[in-house]
């Protein structure tokens, strides 16, 4: 069964950015994630399709 969340730090290396940058990023809203019990977690699917309509539109 394929996994379907991601940590801060698979979503920090899938986009090239700090580790610190997606924390930031969560907390101010600027990338789509889920807090669970403490953590941080990100949708991949949603990840994947957040980043294309990025880049799409930059």
């Amino acid at each position: 069964m394929e996994k379907i969340t991601l940590t801060v730090n698979e979503v920090a290396e899938l986009l090239g950015v700090s580790i610190g940058t997606i924390y930031t990023m969560a907390r101010l809203h600027e990338i789509p994630h889920k807090k669970i019990r403490g953590r941080v977690l990100f949708h991949k699917e949603t990840i994947e399709k957040w980043f294309t309509n990025e880049e799409v539109s930059q």
